[in-house]
């Protein structure tokens, strides 16, 4: 796959999630046929070993054979394909980079370093030495809320500067300033929001989103990706409907505890596209599937256009 430059990374890219057997193992057969999927739908694109695809609690051999399921199945199908190489550890992380150079993915994903967190001087030295061991691919930095360390639009827009490899970003979003500052600091990075903000995000120069809405229903997400380039207005009236499925029974199991992880593999299992399960790995919580089911009428009632 050829990298993909700032301006090419756009879109509805859906995550990679873990299919996990009873004991703690991971599920590659399903792990196929969820890939299958995903590109069956049409996305514009995947990734692997975001926070929801649990890449703090694999095995290195097993970071090697998830990148490889995916790599395969995305060159063959031509679909561009980002594979995350975060790590806690920022050693294991560019070890990690070293191996994924051999599947060629479109770009790869990092986070800065997280136990101790990094100045901006580290953070600069940390993207300096992974962009050029990735050169030529890109890299997209994963800075979400829950960051040791979240950066602001004038922070990414210095490391930016001093790492021109650096092409995508994924951060949370905010009000008119904080839009107001990305098109004034980040015009040149591929800025990419919460899926369930992404028609007000499109609307105000962001360019695509790592979608939690794909993974309630991929082929639907880009659906509404593609009427945001035609009917901005009904596309926002869609998210209306999104942000109220989310804050009235997705918000709630946050606060009492579940992680995004389990809320993303619960959003997967409400849309029921693909035999992924519920299941984290230890020692995390996780949904049952009676949940999944007592939500899969309710989301279809609040949201029926993502699902026809």
């Amino acid at each position: 796959m050829q990298p993909l430059s700032s301006q090419q990374i756009q879109g509805n890219w859906a995550t990679v999630l873990l299919p996990i057997n009873a004991d703690d193992s991971i599920d590659y057969a399903r792990l196929d046929h969820e890939v299958a999927a995903l590109i069956e739908a049409g996305v514009d694109g995947l990734y692997t070993n975001g926070t929801a695809g649990e890449f703090h609690t694999q095995s290195e051999d097993e970071f090697d054979r998830v990148s490889q399921v995916v790599a395969e199945r995305c060159e063959q199908a031509r679909m561009p394909f980002q594979l995350g190489v975060s790590h806690p550890s920022p050693q294991t992380s560019l070890a990690r980079l070293h191996r994924a150079r051999q599947w060629r993915p479109s770009a790869v994903q990092v986070i800065l370093p997280d136990w101790v967190p990094p100045t901006q001087d580290e953070a600069r030295a940390f993207l300096t030495r992974m962009a050029e061991a990735a050169d030529p691919i890109g890299l997209v930095l994963y800075n979400p809320p829950h960051a040791k360390r979240v950066l602001d639009a004038p922070a990414l827009a210095q490391l930016r500067a001093a790492v021109p490899s650096l092409v995508g970003v994924k951060v949370a979003d905010g009000g008119p300033s904080w839009y107001g500052a990305l098109r004034h600091h980040l015009a040149g990075l591929s800025v990419f929001v919460p899926g369930h903000h992404l028609a007000t995000g499109y609307l105000n120069g962001a360019r695509g989103s790592y979608s939690n809405v794909a993974c309630l229903s991929p082929r639907g997400a880009q659906r509404w990706w593609s009427l945001m380039q035609t009917d901005i207005q009904a596309a926002l009236e869609i998210e209306r409907q999104i942000i109220a499925f989310f804050q009235a029974h997705i918000a709630p199991l946050s606060g009492w505890g579940y992680s995004n992880p389990a809320l993303d593999k619960l959003l997967a299992a409400v849309g029921g596209w693909s035999d992924i399960g519920t299941r984290l790995r230890w020692p995390y919580r996780y949904l049952p599937e009676t949940e999944a089911q007592r939500l899969g009428p309710v989301a279809r009632q609040m949201v029926p256009w993502l699902f026809e």
